[in-house]
């Protein structure tokens, strides 16, 4: 999982740095099927209903982009996390690895999960003070962050309910998530990809996936506008488009930390 979710690191929403994960499995398919009513004009576009797996898009993309079918022969089919937290304890494992080596941000957690006796919920999550956050070892502005997100989970504002999520596309669950001061967009991307196993999502602000398309592509590295053309032709997959740029950072520019470190 990665720089802000799985053991994921700085919210400087660049990461190269990469999330913890928790095991893999071959289809990413972790979340109830999406809508699969056409969205009318002006209506924000739904996510792609869950008919095809992470592997089978994989293999629909090879047919498309020789390089993809390349990069497929070299590292094999990709997989994605299957979830074993609530949304709501993996958002607040994503806040305390931020901008944190490993073993630092694993101490941190684990103190912060003995303050809520084990239960990591919104409510609990209220009953913590400030001062009692900061004596487990999170700064000021992260524990900030865990009781804005944990007021905005019980207040509706960002609804963490499969079924509500069902219905939202990955731009109204990115609208949501960064209402909360400390999540920015790469950091719900994301969440989105590893936690909601969402198939059309392109972080194009994330610096491996920039580096790795333009090693695999054999161009200058592109900026987040460049790459946001780049990624049109590989809808609705392109999430399996930003699985192998993480590899391809990895591969080809030795990256070491990526959201896909496995």
């Amino acid at each position: 999982m990665v720089t802000e979710v799985p053991t994921r690191p700085g919210e400087a929403g660049q990461s190269g740095a990469s999330q913890s994960e928790a095991g893999q499995s071959g289809t990413g398919q972790s979340e109830a099927s999406q809508s699969e009513a056409r969205p009318g004009k002006g209506t924000p576009r739904k996510s792609t209903p869950r008919k095809v797996g992470v592997r089978a898009a994989a293999r629909i993309l090879a047919e498309r982009d020789p390089v993809l079918a390349r990069l497929i022969d070299e590292v094999g089919l990709p997989s994605l996390p299957r979830p074993t937290e609530t949304h709501f304890a993996t958002l607040v494992r994503s806040i305390v690895y931020q901008q944190l080596a490993g073993a630092a941000a694993g101490a941190i957690h684990g103190r912060l999960i003995l303050a809520l006796g084990g239960e990591v919920t919104p409510e609990r999550m209220l009953t913590l003070t400030p001062e009692t956050l900061r004596a487990a070892g999170l700064s000021g502005r992260k524990a900030a962050t865990l009781l804005d997100l944990a007021g905005k989970v019980l207040d509706g504002t960002v609804p963490l309910d499969p079924r509500a999520l069902a219905r939202e596309s990955d731009e109204e669950i990115v609208a949501r998530l960064t209402t909360v001061r400390g999540i920015g967009k790469w950091s719900a991307e994301i969440f989105l990809i590893f936690q909601l196993g969402r198939l059309d999502v392109w972080p194009t602000g994330d610096l491996a996936v920039r580096k790795g398309y333009g090693l695999a592509w054999g161009i200058p590295t592109p900026t987040p506008k460049q790459l946001d053309l780049l990624g049109e032709r590989y809808r609705p997959y392109r999430t399996v488009l930003a699985w192998y740029t993480w590899r391809a950072a990895r591969l080809y520019g030795g990256t070491a930390a990526t959201a896909v470190n496995s």
